[in-house]
């Protein structure tokens, strides 16, 4: 009797089981999609064998559903058939066009009033992205959060996603890393991080980081004495990208190869962001390369961004979105700042002026033996014409003459 009551029981606990698998488990899904394992690009991210190290930047998707989602300020001769499959079928293009070494989004990469599901819209947003089992990183803008996912949820679900390299905020190794007394531990906003880009295979510098690339979190919107404003970098997080730089400049030199000797003892580094800051305005009676059609839109904050960065000696150059129909880069006080130009379909724009992309290209020095530290910045625009035209390349940094092999 006993072994018959254990046999009934097994078989209740297996037809729950059962029930629970084929009936329930299929509905245990994140934006319809099943759960499943995130797959990871292979790490660390470092610069080819042949010396190059690519970056795509895609600014402001402002992606939607997809097909239902209609494009704006278009052409009329394409409007009644253009839609958020535009925004596709363009990273599609780019990627397979640049073949860059690594994505970074730079904000406003889906738009919130436009979805009533923020997950589904990423997952559609950055699709190309995980397709090409490219390393990619993102950063919020102003839009993001403006559906069903707040922006700490927003950036925790990025991370999670195929190839992402993305960071909710600094792990605590790189904050116990940096300069000592500098270190925030409660750093505001979320998707603050810095990546880095290691030497090539087999160079002396393999195993060492030549170039750094931080990612800030510039906010949305904010009420300053009872306005309405745009976000900004706030002061904790600029201490933390101070201390993460000064950790770098404290890093000995190993001197045992005379080639590596030779390299700058700080990595070049380039930031990339949202909002842009309130200096680039100053922009508009300097000369810059591209187009400056539209106010900057900026808080009406300045927390000090362009100090800091200055302060640290290491970044070369600043790259943000927010403002769809600027595409210029122009220098401030040594810095390159440079718009990533409107990318997605469902932004507003400009009709007849094509969305487009930002890419930027780094290249390493050329020593007697191997592949040295980084030598040369430089960036283009290309854009969603029929030729995917190139636009307006330039050299935006280029190392001193005195770390050259002679």
């Amino acid at each position: 009797m006993e072994g018959l009551y254990s046999l009934l029981y097994l078989t209740l606990v297996f037809t729950i089981l059962f029930t629970l698998h084929t009936q329930i488990a299929h509905k245990l899904l994140v934006g319809h999609h099943p759960l499943h394992l995130k797959k990871s690009p292979h790490l660390p991210l470092r610069f080819n064998s042949d010396g190059t190290f690519k970056i795509l930047q895609v600014a402001d998707m402002h992606y939607g559903t997809g097909m239902m989602t209609r494009c704006r300020d278009v052409l009329a001769s394409v409007f009644d058939y253009c839609s958020d499959l535009n925004t596709t079928r363009f990273l599609k293009r780019i990627i397979q066009s640049e073949k860059p070494d690594f994505i970074a989004f730079t904000g406003d990469n889906i738009f919130g009033p436009s979805t009533h599901d923020a997950a589904e819209s990423l997952l559609r947003a950055f699709g190309p992205a995980m397709d090409s089992g490219l390393p990619w990183a993102a950063v919020l803008g102003n839009h993001d959060q403006e559906s069903t996912m707040t922006r700490e949820e927003l950036m925790s679900f990025i991370s999670l996603m195929d190839y992402s390299v993305s960071q909710t905020n600094p792990p605590v190794d790189d904050l116990s890393s940096a300069a000592e007394g500098d270190v925030t531990k409660n750093i505001d906003g979320f998707g603050n991080y810095n990546l880095r880009v290691y030497g090539a295979p087999g160079s002396h510098l393999a195993n060492r980081s030549v170039l750094n690339l931080f990612f800030l979190d510039s906010g949305d919107r904010e009420v300053v004495q009872g306005i309405r404003t745009y976000g900004w970098i706030k002061e904790s997080q600029l201490r933390w990208i101070h201390s993460v730089s000064k950790g770098y400049q404290g890093q000995k030199q190993d001197n045992n190869h005379l080639e590596e000797a030779s390299v700058c003892a700080i990595p070049p580094a380039m930031v990339f962001f949202h909002i842009p800051i309130p200096e680039i305005q100053q922009l508009y009676n300097l000369q810059i390369v591209g187009e400056f059609q539209q106010r900057v839109s900026c808080s009406s904050m300045n927390s000090g961004v362009l100090q800091t960065i200055v302060s640290m000696g290491d970044v070369k150059a600043v790259f943000v979105g927010h403002d769809h129909t600027n595409d210029f880069c122009g220098n401030l006080e040594g810095i390159w700042f440079c718009y990533g130009g409107g990318f997605g379909y469902h932004g507003y724009g400009k009709a007849g002026w094509p969305r487009r992309a930002r890419i930027i290209l780094a290249e390493l020095e050329k020593g007697e033996k191997s592949w040295m530290g980084v030598e040369r910045i430089s960036t283009w625009k290309r854009l969603d014409d029929e030729k995917l035209s190139k636009l307006d390349e330039q050299v935006l940094w280029q190392s001193h003459p005195s770390f050259k092999m002679t």
